[in-house]
């Protein structure tokens, strides 16, 4: 697992398996956040099995499955309502860009600075440099 902190209450990591379920809860998160669509794994690495090794585990489970064109502004505010509804959160996709990028767009929604956004996601490891207009507009 390579799991990133993007700030104290959130990190993300690309995808998990169910062994990994017990380091989750070890490193203290408490919810785990699905980003990444069925379609892309085999069964036994599907939101249903993970979920269930997370709930079985005592953790909080929510699966909001992304794709670019599905980052609309109400998964936008549901991946926030998700993040801000924990108290230490992992969210996972392919490589933890999406899971990222859904971050820097609620961030931006929110009005926060876009410079500090990019920092921000940059310090931990992905380089959003690109999604900048899109931030600029939605920042407003």
């Amino acid at each position: 697992m390579d799991i990133r902190p993007v700030t104290p209450r959130y990190a993300v990591t690309p995808q998990i398996a169910i062994e990994d379920i017990a380091a989750i809860k070890a490193a203290g998160f408490t919810r785990v956040i699905c980003n990444r669509p069925d379609a892309e794994n085999p069964p036994e690495l599907q939101a249903v099995a993970v979920e269930a090794a997370a709930k079985e585990a005592g953790l909080e489970f929510v699966n909001l499955p992304l794709t670019y064109p599905t980052m609309t502004p109400d998964t936008i505010a549901a991946q926030m309502a998700a993040i801000e509804g924990g108290d230490k959160v992992l969210a996972y996709c392919a490589s933890g860009t999406r899971c990222t990028t859904i971050w820097a767009l609620g961030q931006a929604t929110a009005g926060e600075d876009v410079d500090g956004i990019i920092a921000t996601a940059a310090k931990a490891g992905y380089d959003l440099s690109n999604l900048r207009p899109r931030l600029d507009d939605l920042a407003g």
